[in-house]
């Protein structure tokens, strides 16, 4: 099964940190036209997409978060230089030699500048890089930035998607390769006019990244009675790596989440899931997340008694970088598995 590069590529790098998801909003909501029974936008931003099932006796729900890690303007110093916090959780080093795009009165390109390591002392060139060691460089005086810049004003990073050998590698595949999974789910669906088991909202949330806000906002709403969470998770399948540490593979399925730690994935679903891709032959690989969360944890509690969570992730290279990476053929297994969950919930036990 062949992805969609262009559509993923356009997903990839439209700019949405968290709390900042407008245009990345905009092209899901393009996209879901003729997808969905219903689609609407609710107050905290999320987009809900219902596809109406063959019973409504229960309600099924997806989670794919839009926003993306970036940063917030918090000052414009006396030569227009920026400095900034973060929106979501970075590793410092990972900011050295890259461009930015602050998405002010209009779009600058900017670089993350630090000191130069020719006059750094040696304590310094043997410590760790902060945050607060770098600022940006928009390569024009304060009052021309000033026409352009505010405090308050969003910045994302700047990389476009390529293909390398079977995989593609672009800056936050974290988490619009989730996006993308979830609209190609509902444009399976849709194809080949297969209904959902049971009344499915599929919803591209907001303000994962800094904890799981829209996906908790949506589950006290909705109340699903299943819940699939999708994300990224780390593929530590890397020189250096041990095979404990690895989480899963590039090219090794679709993976099946057990756990991380916000979240124990409720047996039967975990069982339901590995039956289903084994019954329709969908490559697919166990999951254990020794830190991190997703979605997931807020479908599983944001509903009175809870839901029967699980979810689909896809392995993932290089994660919280520009370098992102993540294998064709797994991108392809997880609309897949998807699609057969949410189809063939009615055909399960579910009694504990």
């Amino acid at each position: 099964m062949a992805i969609d590069i262009k559509l993923l590529s356009k997903v990839c790098e439209a700019p949405g940190p968290p709390g900042f998801e407008k245009r990345i909003r905009d092209l899901v909501m393009k996209q879901l036209k003729g997808l969905a029974d219903e689609v609407r936008t609710d107050a905290i931003g999320n987009v809900v997409a219902l596809k109406k099932g063959k019973s409504s006796k229960k309600k099924s729900m997806a989670a794919a978060h839009m926003d993306e890690i970036g940063f917030i303007v918090t000052h414009v110093d006396d030569k227009g230089f920026l400095r900034f916090n973060p929106l979501g959780g970075f590793d410092p080093k990972t900011l050295t030699s890259q461009r930015v795009i602050v998405h002010g009165r209009e779009d600058v390109v900017g670089v993350m500048g630090s000191k130069p390591i020719h006059i750094m002392s040696a304590e310094e060139r043997n410590k760790a890089p902060k945050l607060e060691d770098y600022f940006i460089d928009l390569g024009m005086p304060k009052k021309a930035v000033n026409e352009l810049v505010a405090v308050g004003d969003p910045i994302t990073r700047e990389r476009e998607l390529i293909e390398m050998g079977d995989c593609v590698n672009v800056k936050s595949l974290d988490n619009r390769v989730s996006v993308f999974v979830l609209l190609e789910t509902l444009r399976s669906m849709s194809k080949s006019r297969r209904k959902p088991a049971y009344d499915f909202h599929a919803v591209f949330t907001v303000q994962e990244e800094v904890g799981l806000r829209g996906a908790n906002a949506s589950a006290l709403e909705i109340q699903p009675d299943f819940g699939f969470g999708l994300d990224t998770t780390i593929a530590f399948d890397t020189p250096g790596s041990k095979p404990q540490e690895q989480c899963t593979q590039l090219g090794g399925g679709a993976a099946i989440k057990i756990m991380d730690s916000s979240v124990i994935c409720d047996t039967r679903m975990v069982e339901f899931m590995k039956a289903t891709a084994t019954a329709k032959k969908i490559k697919w690989q166990p999951e254990i997340l020794a830190r991190g969360g997703t979605d997931t944890a807020g479908l599983q509690r944001m509903t009175p008694g809870g839901s029967i969570a699980g979810a689909v992730s896809i392995p993932t290279r290089h994660i919280h970088q520009v370098i992102e990476m993540s294998h064709k053929q797994d991108i392809a297994n997880c609309i897949k598995l998807l699609t057969a969950c949410v189809c063939e919930l009615d055909k399960h036990d579910w009694s504990l």
